[in-house]
């Protein structure tokens, strides 16, 4: 698509009001077109160098230099009106440093060969500084240098090349299909994001990465105006690391839910408009539908629900800042202790095998490189029900007597210190045939539940309790209706140890956290979540309704 084009079809966005308060999306707002730019990478190299010379010049033994452009775009709308279009851009760059044995960082918006030495030099300063009341020196795993390389998210088409209108059109036709089909309210809202980061270290990588994400989204209420009772469905869209080919449906990426349920779940692209149909029935069949017994049943969970148990629950709890007690403030630490590995307690059933994986096609966080420099791959967190392994950084590496650092360093932009940050971290799926409804016939007394919903976990990522977005009882191996105020509770060694049985890979999906905090101050990162549907037995569900007296 020709600028002048794209130019032409953005009028939308020229009376754009500010961005609502949503972590990562800051940075001056911009006209849209600016978000087809780019820069050069001869620049790029050139200022980086100016960074490094001057690091090393002032007495740095190793220096980092990451030159961020952020970008994003964001279209927010609510029945037939558009409520906010906001185009944002963040440019700069940070300066990491190891100096007497201790670490220094400092940031610059003044990208400039004389702005990144400034900067180079007042982290090498800080570091001198911190080294005074540092007990033990950083030890880095070796990393070698990749020289000159570049690495791009896989995509079709750059969501920042669609036309404003296009997007809004689209998501405004949804919001018709909800109200046609009887919706009292809808919302829908399209997040687009663009990094644009250039990484030069001493070691002599010059990694050049261009990183996109996706995801659209929407809520559905219905409300029965004679009792004031309402109930809502939000999306069963998951966040992608893909342009904006996710938002072109393909049959082959629709995958049924169990038979009864008239569910469908979305792979590697989502149809909008089918699936808000679909949620403006559901969300009025929620209104009559059956309020839950509390007892144990064995519950069926849909890959865009489960996702986010696995985020919270071994997600989180296995990262290696955690486990050591270095992040704490920022929900919690760990149960999963070196002490507690150690022991080889199963984490898991043998059914549970889980895998971190940093170059995932159509995830949140595939990236060729880490923020340190790190060529990123696969490995094994969880093998046979066994916690095998953690996610570790450069200098936390030889904590656990390794030599590599798995590739997990992250900042959310050019002003942040990076830092240790999740991978996409997935169950995987049955090697043998398994389909939701092989699954589902099984089950004498259970839940089926899809969609994320609230959820609660301790600070040492153990006892917890998740709720979703649609639920149907399960009875003598059919589905036998919708279910409402449903919820779970466990802690995370006896839930995996209930895992009974999960689909096999025509059924996996990715779940997707488009804005995860850790840290402090805080960030955010993305990452996604795959697994199939699984299956967990004689879990104690709860009823939300209740009350006490």
């Amino acid at each position: 698509m020709k600028r002048r084009d794209f130019v032409g079809l953005t009028g939308l966005a020229t009376g754009a009001l500010f961005l609502p308060s949503i972590p990562g999306f800051g940075g001056a707002l911009v006209a849209p077109e600016r978000l087809l730019e780019t820069v050069d990478v001869a620049v790029k190299k050139r200022l980086a160098d100016a960074a490094l010379n001057a690091a090393k010049s002032a007495g740095a033994t190793y220096a980092d230099a990451r030159i961020g452009r952020y970008l994003n775009q964001s279209i927010f709308t609510r029945e037939k009106q558009v409520q906010n279009i906001a185009n944002g851009e963040s440019y700069g760059a940070g300066v990491r440093v190891l100096a007497n044995g201790t670490w220094g960082f400092a940031s610059t918006n003044d990208v400039t060969e004389a702005g990144l030495a400034k900067a180079a030099q007042l982290a090498v300063a800080i570091a001198k500084a911190n080294s005074k009341v540092q007990k033990d020196p950083v030890k880095l795993a070796a990393q070698k240098g990749y020289g000159e390389v570049v690495w791009k998210t896989p995509i079709v088409q750059s969501a920042f090349e669609v036309p404003i209108t296009q997007k809004v059109d689209l998501l405004l036709s949804a919001n018709a299909k909800a109200l046609e089909g009887g919706a009292s309210f809808v919302n829908s809202s399209l997040f687009q994001i663009n990094e644009q980061k250039y990484f030069a270290s001493t070691e002599g990588s010059y990694i050049d990465q261009d990183i996109h994400r996706i995801w659209p989204t929407f809520t559905v209420s219905a409300v029965d105006r004679a009792s004031g009772k309402f109930r809502s469905r939000q999306a069963l869209s998951a966040p992608m690391g893909m342009g904006y080919e996710y938002l072109v449906p393909k049959a082959k990426d629709k995958i049924a839910g169990p038979s009864g349920s008239g569910l469908v779940g979305y792979k590697m692209s989502y149809d909008l408009l089918e699936d808000i149909t679909a949620a403006t029935r559901e969300a009025k069949q929620k209104i009559t539908a059956k309020s839950v017994t509390p007892g144990k049943y064995d519950l069926v969970l849909d890959p865009n629900h489960l996702g986010l148990t696995i985020h919270e629950s071994i997600g989180h709890a296995t990262e290696l800042d955690r486990v050591l007690g270095y992040e704490a403030n920022y929900a919690g630490t760990s149960f999963a202790t070196l002490d507690w590995k150690a022991q080889k307690k199963p984490y898991g059933s043998k059914v549970v095998n889980i895998v971190a994986d940093k170059l995932q096609p159509g995830s949140l966080g595939a990236v060729g490189y880490d923020d340190e420099g790190v060529k990123t791959g696969q490995w094994d967190i969880i093998k046979d029900g066994i916690l095998v392994d953690y996610q570790k950084t450069r200098d936390q590496a030889h904590i656990v007597n390794q030599d590599h650092s798995d590739g997990c360093c992250y900042a959310d932009s050019w002003d942040s210190v990076q830092f240790q940050r999740m991978a996409n971290i997935s169950l995987q799926p049955n090697k043998q045939k398994m389909s939701v409804d092989d699954m589902v016939k099984n089950v004498d007394k259970g839940i089926y539940i899809a969609g994320r919903g609230s959820f609660s976990i301790d600070q040492q990522r153990y006892n917890f309790q998740f709720g979703g977005t649609t639920f149907y009882a399960i009875e003598k191996g059919k589905i036998a209706g919708m279910l409402e105020d449903v919820a779970y509770q466990a802690n995370t060694q006896e839930f995996w140890n209930s895992c009974a049985a999960t689909c096999d890979k025509d059924d996996y999906r990715l779940f997707g956290s488009f804005f995860d905090g850790k840290g402090q101050p805080a960030q955010v990162s993305a990452v996604s979540h795959g697994s199939a549907t699984t299956r967990f037995n004689g879990v104690n569900v709860i009823n939300t309704a209740r009350k006490i007296g």
